[in-house]
């Protein structure tokens, strides 16, 4: 349940569990390739006079390529969120907080599970921390040992 009606509120906070698949429209214009669905689950929470208080965790998987040697690779995404929901109009343009709409009846959590996806995959991934990447002259990857080119070797 991604999307929280605040009825249910009055009784206090609100567990939020969910999975997004790939093509969730949601997610869609991400340009995220992910290797499937995306789990979500959390707490919703009341804090105040049309304000909401979303403790997360979002995880899933996301195909890439190595930054250095640009091979493929599937990183794994498992991050911790805390969102702000509010329809205080002096909040509106504060990039912390996700606007709701004065006459709410429901939160929808999956606006702030997609920018929170977005933040949380890494743009320069590595396929690990001592990859040595490709010779900058011939092209060849050196995990597998020194090219024979002769090229010198470019700094990272």
């Amino acid at each position: 349940m991604l999307r929280v009606d605040i009825r249910s509120l009055d009784r206090g906070p609100v567990e939020t569990a969910g999975v997004l698949p790939a093509d969730d429209p949601a997610l869609a214009g991400l340009e995220l390739d992910l290797d499937g669905p995306v789990t979500v689950s959390g707490k919703l929470s009341e804090t105040g006079d049309n304000e909401y208080f979303w403790q997360g965790h979002i995880t899933g998987r996301v195909r890439s390529s190595c930054r250095r040697c640009l091979h493929d690779l599937v990183v794994p995404l498992d991050t911790n969120v805390e969102v702000l929901f509010s329809a205080n109009p002096e909040l509106e343009d504060d990039p912390s907080a996700y606007p709701l709409p004065a006459l709410l009846t429901h939160v929808d959590l999956r606006p702030a599970v997609r920018e929170e996806l977005a933040l949380a995959v890494t743009a320069y991934p590595l396929c690990r921390e001592d990859c040595a990447g490709l010779c900058a002259g011939c092209g060849a990857e050196l995990n597998a040992g020194p090219c024979h080119c002769g090229a010198p070797a470019e700094p990272d």
